[in-house]
């Protein structure tokens, strides 16, 4: 998948702050805007593709998009602050500037899905690429099957997104399956492993596609529970996590057997991975 707008791929756009929203006191939502305008109608990306995201002075970080391809004004992210890059994107105002390379890397076939049931699965925090995904069939509703959404966490107190899971839980048409390995007491969801909940789904497996992201040994552990349903392991996609520094695959920091996470990724469907995923610790 191209890149959607750079003539050169390493040099970052400039880009200003318009807001930043809390999601919990570690994860925010960094929202930009390109500061020359036109930049706006040139770029173009989908769902699961990445931004590398460069603070002036601090370092460059891979961050997924979580807004909507259509939007042109508004570039949306979902950071957990981890390590010296995201810390210091968390303290940036409104107003602040920073560069964007992008998009890249290779995101979700959702126009593969058109017409058939799907399934978002993922756990933990790193769910921001899910996110994309119901957002962008929740504004294309008629052009999807059935949705049912499974999200994990390992304490109730990680859940984020909080007011999005409970406004898409107020649609008819919507599945929503909620686990924590350890609930508090005022936890409204189950309590267990978030691939527990997929042997109680009702699936057509001649029509459903099954996207997830997560540690990868949830991810493991959901593929042998969908494929014991009959979903076929090629209506199956992970969006992979790797260290991943150049977003060209030049570095090598994301090389995963002969693919580099960056650009063959961080979408793979499962049979492009499975003798790879099959290894411990690769």
């Amino acid at each position: 998948m191209t890149n959607g707008f750079l003539s050169d791929p390493y040099l970052p756009i400039e880009a200003e702050v318009l807001a930043c929203t809390h999601e919990t006191a570690n994860i925010f939502n960094l929202h930009i805007s390109f500061i020359e305008r036109h930049h706006h109608n040139l770029y173009a990306f989908h769902p699961g593709q990445f931004n590398m995201v460069y603070l002036y002075g601090v370092g460059e970080v891979a961050i997924s998009i979580v807004s909507d391809p259509e939007e042109k004004h508004v570039i949306s992210h979902t950071i957990r602050a981890l390590g010296r890059v995201t810390r210091a994107l968390q303290q940036l105002r409104v107003g602040a500037h920073i560069g964007i390379r992008g998009p890249f890397g290779r995101g979700w076939p959702l126009h593969k899905a058109q017409g058939k049931d799907m399934v978002i699965i993922t756990g933990g925090l790193g769910c921001a690429p899910a996110v994309s995904i119901i957002n962008y069939i929740l504004a294309r509703r008629s052009q999807y099957g059935k949705l049912k959404i499974l999200q994990g966490v390992k304490h109730s107190d990680d859940f984020i997104f909080r007011q999005q899971y409970e406004k898409w839980q107020m649609s008819s048409d919507i599945e929503i399956h909620i686990a924590a390995d350890q609930a508090g007491p005022k936890w409204p969801w189950s309590v267990g492993y978030v691939t527990d909940m997929i042997e109680t789904l009702d699936l057509d497996p001649r029509n459903t596609v099954a996207m997830m992201c997560g540690p990868e040994m949830m991810m493991h552990t959901a593929i042998s529970a969908l494929t014991k349903k009959g979903i076929s392991e090629h209506d199956i996609y992970l969006s992979m996590e790797r260290n991943m520094e150049c977003g060209i695959g030049h570095c090598g920091h994301c090389q995963y057997g002969g693919l580099f996470v960056c650009k063959d990724g961080p979408v793979f469907a499962y049979p492009e991975i499975k003798a790879l995923f099959k290894v411990a610790g690769f």
